[in-house]
């Protein structure tokens, strides 16, 4: 139990503030990386390619990113199970957890990557693809959808070492496979020109890359990890596999409710032309930017969330909920002041193309609609999946994702006549979707009534 102990952190004892950012430190440098990892693709490709190459490589990404939404929601479930099981000190479990999750999850990117294949030419349509950009979304979609494997793989490795209290290692893996990106996509789209077909490469080969250097590491440490590697162990476990679905479903639902909203204004962008989707597309990767630190410590508080909530220590729930949202807040601040005074400045970043900068204030504008939602949503949304609350989840995202981030976007964009901003809008405003009713679950306390995911644990019981 001490080899296996060292492989993750306790986070249920010593100073909140302490654990809570030392924790969450590395997860943000990770986010950070992988913002990175999606920014480089866009910079190269508007830089070297312009305005239709941006376009494709967002259109193209973006569906990827849908075929993923499987595998998150599925590796969230798998993280919470892992967390509350280390916080009740019941680590004997984790080789049947670890196993699982490998297995269902290898599945689950079987099951993605035939359907991005099989239906590429028909999800393209969908998205009113522009002509100009047409041919490159094609190839950027077919080759990255074939290594979804290792997008697969890197985030099962990550969820998995999450749950165990680990923020270190994901880092370490992420940031190899960010600087092998970043080379690869010089070397691809700026040196031989393979403009998003060298972007989707690039892409691939490090991803997979990364997740190879994972296994090998983490073999040599299978004692410490807590899986032995052995075929045996990959064989399903019932209980197991029930608890994953049972958070796995929802969660993955809920993701991809949000990722086909996206979608659906991304389409609506597209019929404006080559310059809006671009736009659109850059604007997406801006107004992310203060995802870096925010995502990374809303990682944090689910997993101390977790462990505490398995420990039954809800006091520090409460301090560890207030130090993000304080956090938070700090952070958006920033990020909006930057952006309403420099917007045509952050678009340069990315292209020189006029046509494409125009729009900046149009759209970072609109965005920035999100960013007071954003503040609650992420602090408090880090303790609905913490407490394993899958089906709330399930629910706060088909609210953000179907119902008011498309109904907005129609509502402002078509009926209100506003077009290519009243779109950007409706994308914006369906935060409060998930900020204000995941704010609501926690100052009423029902999360203390939640049912541990420890087997044979009694049900919290409430402050």
């Amino acid at each position: 139990m001490a080899n296996v102990r060292a492989m993750g952190t306790d986070l249920t004892e010593g100073s909140i503030v302490k654990k809570l950012f030392s924790y969450a430190l590395p997860m943000m440098l990770a986010t950070a990386l992988q913002q990175v990892y999606g920014m480089v693709d866009m910079v190269v490709m508007g830089q070297f390619v312009g305005g239709s190459g941006l376009s494709a490589v967002n259109i193209g990404s973006e569906v990827v990113m849908l075929m993923t939404a499987i595998c998150m929601g599925f590796a969230m479930g798998s993280q919470i199970i892992i967390a509350q099981h280390v916080g009740a000190q019941k680590r004997e479990a984790l080789n049947g957890i670890i196993g699982t999750t490998f297995t269902v999850l290898f599945i689950g990117a079987l099951f993605a990557t035939a359907v991005s294949l099989i239906f590429h030419k028909q999800i393209l349509a969908l998205l009113n693809t522009p002509p100009e950009s047409l041919q490159g979304a094609t190839e950027y979609m077919l080759i990255a959808s074939s290594g979804l494997v290792f997008v697969y793989g890197y985030n099962t490795v990550a969820a998995i070492l999450r749950g165990m209290g680990d923020a270190t290692r994901p880092l370490v893996f992420i940031a190899i496979a960010s600087v092998i990106n970043i080379g690869l996509d010089l070397l691809f789209v700026g040196a031989l020109q393979m403009d998003a077909a060298g972007a989707a490469w690039a892409t691939i080969l490090a991803q997979g890359i990364s997740f190879l250097i994972s296994l090998v590491y983490l073999y040599h440490r299978r004692v410490q990890f807590g899986f032995d590697f052995k075929l045996r162990s990959l064989r399903p476990v019932g209980d197991i596999v029930k608890k994953m679905f049972r958070l796995g479903i929802p969660g993955a639902l809920q993701m991809s409710a949000i990722n086909l909203s996206f979608l659906f204004i991304t389409a609506k962008i597209n019929a404006y032309g080559v310059y809006a989707s671009a736009a659109f597309g850059v604007g997406q990767r801006i107004e992310r930017l203060p995802g870096i630190a925010t995502r990374g410590l809303s990682q944090a508080v689910s997993a101390m969330v977790g462990q505490n909530f398995g420990a039954k220590k809800f006091d520090r729930i409460k301090k560890t909920t207030r130090i993000s949202l304080l956090a938070n807040g700090v952070v958006y601040v920033v990020f909006a002041a930057l952006y309403l005074l420099f917007p045509e400045t952050m678009f340069r970043l990315f292209t020189p193309d006029q046509p494409v900068v125009d729009l900046a204030r149009v759209v970072l504008w609109a965005m920035l609609l999100a960013y007071p939602f954003n503040i609650l949503m992420n602090a408090y949304l880090g303790v609905v999946n913490g407490v394993g609350n899958a089906t709330l989840g399930l629910v706060l995202g088909l609210l953000d994702g179907v119902i008011l981030r498309v109904g907005l976007a129609i509502l402002l964009g078509d009926v209100a006549g506003l077009g290519l901003q009243g779109f950007v809008m409706g994308y914006s405003l369906a935060a409060l979707g998930t900020a204000v009713p995941a704010a609501i679950y926690y100052f009423t306390g029902m999360w203390k009534r939640r049912k541990s995911l420890v087997k044979d644990a009694p049900a919290a019981e409430a402050a």
